[in-house]
């Protein structure tokens, strides 16, 4: 065996005094590390945005519609660019221009009059802090309760739809554009005595693979891993697709989604339905992936998986092995991994338009948003 040089002793001692230096570096250091890489990919992503990102007339991959505008436009002025920047003044004024008579927020004839009026409510919200957008948000706010799944539109309460809020193209309610709804009524002022809310909670409920008096479909037995899936109503669906004995199989980006909209509809932490979406969290933990789906909507999942966590007040998810994880530290290590070149991110799996960089850009940079020193806890 041949001896080694003393570059590579002194190489190997480098590095081992570097593993020492890492494993005892105190939790302050570590949050220190955090937030300078949280603040340079944040910066990188924005500089993208600007130089790269918005179209002559404000907007973000406009021939989409107003949604993605208005979701990278959230995610600008969440990570601290001002409504006065010209880049961010642009936008809203671009997304001002889809404010409908009725109060809604969309292109004309569209399907997607709850997606976009609801990102359009959460950007206007983030940016209303002298009150300008107030009668639009309120406006705004009636217009998606109108729309909402209930008697008005030929659901009863026993229904699996009931509560919930959908594409129109579908016929059928969502727990992702549900997910949209309860954080725009929130956005709106609406709290857990809103009937619009009370309703919603009952769809989310009932997408939730979980028996008991909030679910009694006939899919909450089937499957009973604490997870959510897609939609219960019109015949049930889950993106990730059925068990053997019929059950809709649950997957991350939906779970993360549902336990969010529980937690801002006013469900407490150790309600049954949020602890068994935890525990199924905890059981399925992992950043590199989608749980249950693969890379297919990634980016939705982390950007999900954030206000989630925020909103649960947990710095810590401990995994099915017992290993304790410092959310944070670990999406934003995701994120600085899969950040591109010029600052901007891109799923090469393209379903739900994830190979448009601007709309992954926007969701890794709100995703980041709730990264902060002192977090949100929405």
């Amino acid at each position: 065996m041949p001896r080694s040089s003393p570059l590579s002793l002194l190489a190997l001692t480098s590095l081992l005094l570097l593993a020492t230096s890492l494993e005892s570096a105190r939790p302050e250091q570590s949050s220190s590390v955090d937030q300078r890489r949280q603040q340079q990919i944040t910066a990188r992503g924005i500089s993208y945005l600007r130089t790269k990102g918005q179209q002559a007339d404000g907007s973000f991959s406009g021939e989409t519609g107003p949604g993605i505008t208005a979701l990278v436009t959230t995610a600008l002025v969440r990570n601290g660019v001002p409504s006065s920047d010209p880049m961010v003044a642009s936008s809203l004024k671009y997304l001002g221009g889809f404010i409908q008579p009725s109060g809604g927020i969309h292109q004309e004839g569209t399907l997607y009059r709850n997606y976009e009026t609801c990102l359009a409510m959460l950007c206007f919200n983030e940016a209303n802090s002298d009150g300008r957008y107030d009668e639009v948000i309120k406006k705004a706010d009636a217009f998606i309760k109108g729309i909402q799944w209930d008697e008005n539109e030929g659901a009863q309460k026993a229904d699996p739809g009931f509560g919930g809020a959908g594409y129109g193209k579908h016929n059928r309610p969502d727990l992702s554009n549900t997910t949209f709804f309860i954080e725009a009524l929130k956005a709106a002022g609406n709290d857990a005595d809103s009937e619009a809310v009370k309703r919603a909670l009952a769809f989310v409920s009932r997408c939730q693979n979980l028996e008991s008096e909030h679910n009694t479909t006939s899919f909450a037995a089937k499957n009973p891993d604490g997870g959510f899936y897609y939609t219960p109503a019109a015949g049930g669906t889950s993106q990730a697709g059925t068990t053997e004995n019929g059950g809709l199989r649950s997957y991350a980006s939906m779970t993360y989604a549902g336990l969010k909209s529980m937690i801002y509809a006013g469900v407490d932490a150790d309600d049954p339905r949020v602890a068994a979406a935890a525990t199924w969290i905890s059981e399925n933990y992992d950043l590199t992936q989608n749980p249950g789906l693969g890379d297919a909507g990634h980016y939705y999942y982390l950007h999900t998986f954030a206000k989630a966590l925020s909103a649960l007040g947990q710095d810590e998810i401990e995994d099915a092995r017992g290993k304790k994880h410092a959310w944070r530290s670990d999406l934003i290590m995701e994120l600085l991994r899969r950040q591109r070149r010029d600052g901007s991110w891109v799923n090469r799996n393209t379903r739900w338009l994830e190979g448009d960089a601007n709309l992954v850009s926007g969701y890794a940079l709100l995703a980041l948003s709730y990264c902060q020193a002192t977090p949100d806890q929405e």
